[in-house]
């Protein structure tokens, strides 16, 4: 079996009048996340880690921020997309662990859901999904609440 490793990361601006989606789940929350799709960081992230591990360069280069066709488009399709990028090069997910950088809103009430939601779309156990929220104690953009960011880490496998 060959096994490799991905690393990644995303940051997005938070701001009024936008839905706050993290992990493939609405949150509610007074401001949202600022970008081209729904800007949904914690997917992002681990769609680059997978396209990284895989040795497939990066979430823009698959779907750039100036395309029509992604303008708005659910970060979860974009996850399933990417899990079958890497499924044509005859990879799977072993398991993935991600860390949500913010400040607000208090994010471990929605981690089970998340990892629900993010388990069904990669078609893996919810045991393989590990998702951590911290803050950065009021330190830098995240601690001024002006943007989110997410790192995620992923094992992929080849028979």
């Amino acid at each position: 079996m060959k096994i490799r490793v991905g690393l990644g990361y995303d940051v997005h601006q938070l701001v009024e009048g936008r839905e706050l989606w993290l992990g493939g789940i609405k949150i509610d929350h007074r401001l949202g996340l600022l970008g081209h799709s729904d800007a949904d960081v914690l997917i992002h992230a681990i769609c680059d880690a997978l396209l990284g591990a895989a040795n497939m360069r990066d979430i823009g280069y698959h779907f750039p921020d100036t395309a029509a066709s992604t303008l708005d488009i659910d970060s979860k399709i974009l996850l399933r997309k990417t899990i079958d990028l890497i499924a044509g090069k005859g990879y799977r997910v072993g398991n993935v662990d991600v860390t949500i950088c913010a400040e607000r809103p208090k994010l471990n009430p929605h981690i089970p859901d998340m990892k629900d939601c993010l388990a069904k779309v990669m078609g893996i156990d919810v045991e393989d999904v590990s998702i951590k929220a911290t803050t950065t104690e009021k330190l830098g953009f995240t601690g001024r609440e002006e943007g989110i960011s997410a790192y995620a880490v992923v094992l992929i496998e080849k028979d």
